[in-house]
């Protein structure tokens, strides 16, 4: 019997709530026992359930009782960096066949690199998983919490002979490595005793080394077809403080070291990576299949495409480089690809996860376009928002002969297809806004907004006719008079006799609130900033932000941190989560009504 069909009968034999214990260790518990099965994950209304090729495998399991019905999944961070939406496809994938299979799913920190990890990125995380929709209850973990039992690993690893401290430079290593085309060399200290490599290894954890005198390497094989086994380094020396573990350390494990034992001490059933660790699924067996007798089971990598998205950078080094560059406005700017942005921006869980739902799972890299990421924004957001009237580009209108100091009411809906949200009054007054782009001098044939002699309906109240425009010294627009039909009240009897085409938003002079608008758009020009060997920062939209002082509704400047609205005929806003205070809002359009992107007008 194989080493991994024997470590899947120990699976289903043994009791989850006892772990294996290390022969010739100092007898100690694994770190954590486990409950039952839970369903403390709860993503919300979305639910990951169309069929791809990872549930077939699961159900095919579950079918044969490869792992006794469990289904236990995590999600990995690096805390070197905020998540960005590539992320998201994970998290919702992760914590999704959790739930939709009463499993669980771990969060787990792979915080091996000191150098690059902050806590301030651990909290960001854990709170961008929250906000998602997804709890993992008492299933938090960090690569961390095992430092003491990947170095007993690493000790049984070099008396099994499978292990070797290695005295090459980085580039020495680099350079024995071969190609894709010719096999690598053997180190020359490869063959070191079993004796010396202890002695060495124990003191490079006693930190009697500087950096870079050694390292230990797996022994696998210098002339494999797959780089990744030629004796990989597992091991190296590093004398920097850990955010968790302080000064204990200065010897750290590396990633794929670390990853396959962490998976196999939480037993994980299905560790799902995106298409670049296929190479290194042969490692992570490898390294199981070496450590069959010490670990509670051999868990099975399954690897499905990333996300490629149009518009946006998804490496990591790169929205480090837009932070620290100040081409943005921290890991949070709405323009930003991190879920820290999107959310500022305006997005809601719920439309990243129906935006997980529809782009699927698959095997195939494809890319998908950032209007389909939008259009689920849309259609979420059409259903929870309600409309208010907002004036971005203002324009005075004068309507003659409407009363001095009159003022009526005009009921506008919360939602036109939600009555039950009832329905808020507008005021008009002698004196309003419109928006500058609904008046035109000279119009276009088939322009029915505002121009001389033209008529439209003010939104939710009468139809008015504009006839004199007053101009400044450079013949600019100052402000249009109009008069008014006071038998065209929109909602009153006999209003509808008069058919205008026009129909326009305004808000009264005497009422209207300013307010800090801010519109947001792709950060990038081009759908593919970073293929082709080009600088991603040549294509950065300078038109990314607009900051403007509109007018609107009195209403609106009660919005709390995260409300969400339809401006009308402009798209749907958020009041800013950082900015928006008492009484003083910050509006973040986070889309427009329409896909309109690259299209002429």
């Amino acid at each position: 019997m194989s080493s991994r069909a024997s470590t899947n009968e120990q699976e289903r034999a043994e009791p989850r709530s006892r772990l294996p214990r290390i022969p010739g260790k100092d007898e100690q518990e694994f770190p954590f026992e486990r409950s039952s099965l839970n369903e403390k994950a709860t993503p919300g209304d979305v639910t990951l359930c169309a069929s791809n090729f990872i549930r077939n495998i699961i159900e095919e399991d579950n079918r044969t009782g490869k792992w006794n019905g469990r289904v236990e999944t995590r999600f990995p961070p690096e805390p070197n960096g905020y998540l960005h939406i590539g992320h998201a496809k994970s998290i919702c994938l992760n914590f999704g066949l959790a739930r939709d299979y009463k499993g669980i799913c771990h969060l787990r920190f792979d915080d091996t690199n000191p150098e690059k990890e902050e806590q301030e990125y651990v909290d960001s995380i854990m709170d961008a998983v929250r906000w998602l929709g997804f709890e993992w209850g008492e299933y938090l973990h960090y690569a961390s919490d095992y430092f003491d039992k990947l170095y007993e690993f690493a000790e049984y690893l070099i008396k099994q002979g499978k292990a070797y401290v290695d005295s090459l430079t980085a580039e020495e290593i680099r350079a024995l490595r071969g190609t894709l085309t010719e096999a690598g060399e053997n180190s020359p200290y490869r063959d070191r005793s079993i004796e010396e490599n202890l002695d060495l290894f124990r003191r490079m954890k006693a930190g009697e080394f500087p950096d870079g005198a050694h390292v230990l390497r797996a022994r696998i094989d210098m002339a494999s077809p797959n780089i990744n086994l030629r004796d990989p380094v597992i091991y190296r020396i590093r004398h920097v403080r850990h955010h968790r573990t302080g000064d204990k350390w200065c010897i750290y494990p590396m990633y794929d070291y670390t990853h396959c034992i962490s998976d196999a001490l939480e037993r994980i059933t299905h560790s799902l990576c995106t298409l670049e660790f296929e190479d290194h699924r042969p490692l992570y067996d490898w390294i199981l299949d070496r450590l069959t007798d010490v670990v509670p089971c051999h868990p099975q990598q399954i690897e499905f495409a990333r996300l490629n998205l149009t518009y946006t950078v998804m490496s990591k080094r790169k929205l480090i480089e837009l932070v620290s560059g100040s081409f943005v406005d921290g890991w949070d700017d709405p323009r930003m690809n991190t879920l820290a942005g999107v959310r500022r921006r305006g997005y809601t869980p719920e439309s990243i996860r129906l935006f997980a739902e529809r782009i699927g799972v698959s095997k195939a890299d494809s890319w998908i376009d950032m209007g389909i990421l939008e259009e689920c924004l849309r259609e979420d957001m059409n259903e929870r928002a309600q409309r208010r009237l907002a004036i971005l580009a203002p324009l005075k209108v004068v309507i003659d002969n409407y009363p001095e100091n009159a003022e009526e009411e005009c009921l506008a809906p919360n939602h036109p297809q939600k009555p039950e949200w009832g329905s808020r009054i507008v005021h008009l007054t002698k004196t309003i806004y419109i928006e500058r782009s609904d008046f035109m001098e000279n119009p276009p044939k088939g322009y029915f907004r505002l121009s001389p002699g033209g008529e439209v309906r003010l939104r939710y109240a009468y139809i008015v006719k504009c006839v004199d425009v007053v101009k400044g010294v450079n013949g600019e627009i100052l402000e249009i008079h109009c008069t008014y039909d006071p038998d065209s009240k929109s909602g009153t009897p006999g209003a509808d006799k008069r058919k205008v085409k026009g129909n326009i938003h305004w808000l009264s002079a005497v009422h209207a609130q300013q307010a800090e608008v801010r519109l947001y758009d792709r950060l990038f020009t081009q759908a593919h900033p970073d293929t082709g060997g080009r600088d991603y920062k040549a294509f950065l939209n300078p038109d990314s932000k607009k900051v403007l002082a509109a007018y609107v509704e009195p209403v609106l400047m009660t919005a709390q941190p995260e409300e969400r609205f339809q401006f009308e005929r402009h798209g749907y806003f958020v009041a800013d989560l950082k900015e928006t205070k008492s009484g003083k809002p910050v509006f973040n359009r986070a889309v427009t009504l329409r896909d309109s992107w690259g299209k002429p007008g």
